[in-house]
C-alpha cells in the first residue's frame, strides 16, 4: 500500500500531538535480571551509574532493594541489601535514578534500625522527615575546625593517660573476647556527648540485644541511635550499615551537636567490602583484602571529625578486630596509619581479671598534647614508664633476684605497682568523670620537671 505525502503529514502531525500528551514522568525505564553468580546479580536493558539504587520485582509482586556496584561485557551488577529467595530469572529490575539516601531526624534518638534504615525495635514506623546522603557530603580539610576540647567518656585510664578530643578519630584495638563491647558501653552511658551513635557492624546477633539492654542501658539508650547489621545480614547491608551510622552521626553534627560514634567492628566493615569486591571480580592482595578495602577505610574515617566552624563534632571510636593478636594485621595496621590514635586491649591482662584491659604501653592518643596541660602530660609520660619498667622486670621482682636500690624507678614502679593497678581498673558501673581522673594521676605521679611534653629529657647547662 502507498501512502501519499498529506496522509503522511498527518500521521506525523497527530503523532507528534500524542508525544506531546504524553508525561515523561509515567515511563519507567526497566530492565531484566540475567545471571546471578555467587553474591553478584547480573542485568542488562537499561542504563544505571555505580552507587544508584535499584529495585528488583519478585515472584509475588515484593521489591528487593540493590545497588549498583559495577559492570562487566555490557551488563550490569548489583549485589542486593536483602535476601535473594524467590528471584527468577528476567526478574524486572527498575532503576530509581538517585543514590542511596537515609532517613534522617530527631525521631531517629532512642531507637534501633537495620543497616537500611528499617526500625527493629517494634516501637511503629520512623517519623522522620529530612534525609541525608548515605555516602555523606565532603568537608573541606582546611575548612574544619581544630580538635582543642577534650571529651569526657567516662573511664579512668581514658580520660587520663589517653585524653580524647571532640573531633578525634581512635581505634580500640583487640583480639575477640577480651572486653571491647564492654568498654563501649562504658564510654556511651558516661561520656558528655549530647548524641550517640552505635553501629553494630558484622557482630553475632545474640550480642546486638545484650549491647542494647545490658551493656549500653535505658540510660544510654534514650540519646542514641542504634544501628544494627549482624553477622547473617548481607554484605551489601553490613556496608550500608556503617555509612548509614556515619550519615546518622553527621546529621546531628551539622546542627552543632557533639557526637559520639561507636563502631563495632571496622574489621567488620572491611571484611564486607572484601566480599563485595571479590564477588565483582577485584583481584585479592594483601592476606586475600583487595584493594579497595583500604579506599573504603579511609573514606568511611574521614566522614567522622569535626565539622566546619559553627557546627558540632564527631568523636568517633572504631574497634578493630585482629586475627589471632596479630598487632601486624593488615586492617589494623591501615586503621593505625589513619586514626588519631589507638587504644589496645591486653588478652592476658583480660585473662588475669584485669579490666578495661588496656596495654598502657602500646596504647597513644596523638592529639593528647594539645588538650591537656604540660603537667599532667608529664604525669602520664612518668605512669607509661613505671607500669613499662615493671613489666619488663617482672620475672626478677617475682623470684626475688632485683636488689632494692639497684634503680630508683624500678624501686617506685614496684612501691607504686598497687596504685598503678587500681588506677587503671574500673567497674563496669563507675562513672570517673575528667577532673577527677586527672587529678587521681597528678597525686599519683606528680610531674617530673626535667620532662617536656614532647617526652625529651631538659639538662641544666
Amino acid at each position: 500500500m502507498t501512502v501519499t505525502m498529506p496522509a503522511a503529514a498527518q500521521y506525523l502531525e497527530e503523532l507528534e500531538h500524542r508525544l506531546q500528551e504524553l508525561n515523561p514522568s509515567a515511563i519507567v525505564l526497566s530492565g531484566r535480571l540475567v545471571r546471578t553468580v555467587g553474591l553478584v546479580l547480573e542485568a542488562e536493558g537499561f542504563p544505571a551509574t555505580v552507587g544508584q539504587r535499584c529495585l528488583i520485582e519478585g515472584d509475588v509482586g515484593w521489591h528487593l532493594d540493590a545497588e549498583v556496584v559495577g559492570f562487566s561485557g555490557g551488563r550490569i551488577q548489583l549485589m542486593t541489601s536483602g535476601n535473594v529467595h524467590g528471584l527468577s530469572p528476567g526478574a524486572r529490575v527498575i532503576p530509581t535514578g538517585r543514590a542511596a539516601e537515609v532517613a534522617v531526624g530527631e525521631a531517629l534518638l532512642g531507637r534501633v534500625v537495620d543497616g537500611n534504615g528499617h526500625a527493629l525495635d517494634g516501637l511503629g514506623p520512623l517519623r522522620t522527615r529530612e534525609v541525608h546522603p548515605l555516602g555523606g557530603r565532603p568537608v573541606n580539610p582546611l575548612e574544619r575546625a581544630a580538635v582543642t576540647r577534650p571529651l569526657d567518656v567516662g573511664v579512668r585510664s581514658i580520660n587520663g593517660l589517653f585524653t580524647l578530643g571532640e573531633g578525634q578519630r581512635i581505634g580500640l584495638v583487640a583480639g575477640s573476647g577480651v572486653g571491647k563491647s564492654v568498654l563501649l558501653g562504658m564510654m556511651a552511658r558516661y561520656t558528655n556527648a549530647e548524641v550517640i551513635v552505635v553501629g553494630l557492624i558484622g557482630e553475632r546477633g545474640r550480642e546486638v540485644k545484650e549491647f542494647i539492654e545490658q551493656i549500653l542501658g535505658p540510660a544510654g539508650l534514650v540519646r542514641a541511635v542504634v544501628v544494627a547489621a549482624p553477622a547473617d545480614a548481607p554484605a551489601l547491608q553490613r556496608l550500608r550499615g556503617a555509612m548509614l551510622a556515619t550519615a546518622v552521626a553527621e546529621y546531628f553534627r551539622d546542627r552543632g551537636r557533639r557526637v559520639l560514634l561507636l563502631m563495632d567492628s571496622l574489621t567488620r566493615y572491611a571484611m564486607a567490602q572484601r566480599e563485595l569486591a571479590l564477588a565483582v571480580g577485584e583481584p585479592p592482595a594483601t592476606r586475600g583484602y583487595p584493594p579497595s578495602v583500604f579506599a573504603r577505610l579511609t573514606e568511611l574515617v574521614e566522614r567522622a571529625g569535626n565539622g566546619p566552624a559553627g557546627t558540632g563534632s564527631i568523636t568517633a571510636i572504631y574497634t578493630v578486630l585482629i586475627e589471632g593478636d596479630d598487632q601486624n594485621d593488615p586492617v589494623g595496621d591501615a586503621a593505625r596509619s589513619i586514626l588519631d590514635g589507638q587504644i589496645v586491649l591486653s588478652r592476658a591482662l583480660a585473662e588475669a581479671g584485669h579490666y578495661p584491659a588496656i596495654d598502657v604501653g602500646a596504647s597513644i592518643s596523638r592529639v593528647m598534647p594539645s588538650l591537656v596541660t604540660p603537667e599532667h602530660y608529664r604525669a602520664m609520660q612518668r605512669f607509661k614508664q613505671l607500669v613499662t619498667v615493671y613489666q619488663e622486670n617482672r620475672d626478677l621482682i617475682n623470684i626475688g633476684a632485683y636488689v632494692s636500690g639497684s634503680d630508683p624507678v624500678v624501686d617506685e614502679s614496684i612501691r607504686k605497682h598497687a596504685e598503678l593497678n587500681g588506677f587503671l581498673q574500673q567497674g563496669m558501673d563507675l562513672a570517673v568523670d575528667l577532673d577527677e581522673a586527672h587529678e587521681h594521676l597528678l597525686k599519683l605521679c606528680p610531674a617530673q620537671a626535667d620532662m617536656t611534653p614532647e617526652g625529651v629529657i631538659e639538662h641544666e647547662s
